[in-house]
């Protein structure tokens, strides 16, 4: 852990204080005076859509609530739990764990979940994970050629050394997540979990270049830092490799709150939109609002409405 991190961990140890915002104009058109709770959001469309759907729900417990947008990286985020800015945040469950113990070496949800909870600084708690949503990197095929290849990953090491496969390295869609490191992240997990040994990989500092190689059959296999869900198109041209042993940490979305920063209530409420969403809402809801121009306030509401949440 970095001098910078050790030393937020140690201020956010401090007691609690209550987001107050002496605001009239708040979330979800409620327009009585009274305290305000901040839902904090990184600058990507991903954490814009989690910090509406969260504030957008606890609004609907009688709390009063706003996010605050495009505030930066996951350590402004923390800074902004530390400095009671914001009440909450929405982040990943295994790229969060990787942020606060680099030497975690466990990937499985029922793992990545409890490891989490205790990597976390004092006063800061985390809620239930939304297990529908996974937002792993993805080893994926071309369409075209699905039948070429086996479904899941734990069948395919034994054809791994003859495979050229293309690596995305460069800007994840979500901003708060880190690039791939193609040899941590993707070549030693596929030969610790599956003996897939990769000798020909090749890194794409973008998703359009690593697509165009694996449409012309440059590269047979593609990794990508998420779920095609999440690209632009939906990856309507990629078929994804399942991982079921879980080579690839376990990334859900969870709230990331200060200790006592919501009732048990509205703590209830947010578990019960992690028992609703799922990768496909998200991905739908984001291309919506990144692609679409949609008022991310309005998509939240619609989906909470359907969820009767």
């Amino acid at each position: 852990m970095s001098a910078a991190t050790a030393a937020l961990v140690r201020r956010l140890s401090r007691p609690l204080l209550v987001v107050v915002v002496a605001a009239v104009a708040v979330a979800c058109g409620n327009q009585e005076s009274g305290p305000v709770l901040t839902v904090g959001a990184g600058n990507s469309p991903e954490s814009m859509m989690v910090a509406e759907l969260y504030a957008g729900a606890l609004a609907r417990t009688g709390l009063r609530t706003q996010t605050k947008e495009r505030m930066g990286e996951r350590k402004d985020l923390l800074a902004a739990l530390d400095s009671d800015t914001i009440a909450l945040f929405g982040d990943v469950s295994g790229d969060l764990l990787t942020a606060l113990d680099a030497t975690s070496t466990v990937t499985k949800p029922d793992a990545v979940n409890p490891a989490l909870s205790k990597a976390l600084p004092e006063g800061v708690v985390d809620s239930d994970p939304a297990e529908g949503t996974d937002l792993r990197p993805t080893v994926v095929v071309a369409a075209t050629r699905i039948a070429e290849y086996p479904a899941s990953l734990k069948d395919l090491g034994s054809r791994c050394d003859g495979l050229t496969v293309g690596i995305t390295t460069g800007p994840p869609l979500d901003a708060l997540r880190a690039p791939l490191d193609p040899q941590r992240d993707v070549l030693d997990p596929l030969r610790t979990v599956y003996h897939c040994d990769l000798a020909h990989p090749v890194t794409f500092t973008n998703d359009t270049d690593l697509r165009k190689a694996l449409s012309d059959g440059e590269i047979q296999l593609a990794v990508l830092a998420g779920p095609p869900a999440l690209l632009p198109d939906g990856g309507v041209d990629l078929s994804p490799l399942a991982d079921p042993d879980y080579a690839f940490r376990a990334a859900q979305v969870l709230p990331v709150m200060r200790k006592a920063a919501l009732s048990d209530e509205q703590i209830r409420k947010l578990n019960y939109v992690a028992g609703e969403l799922t990768t496909t809402d998200l991905a739908d809801m984001i291309h919506q609002i990144r692609d679409q121009g949609a008022i991310p306030s309005a998509v939240a509401r619609d989906w909470l409405d359907a969820h009767s949440l």
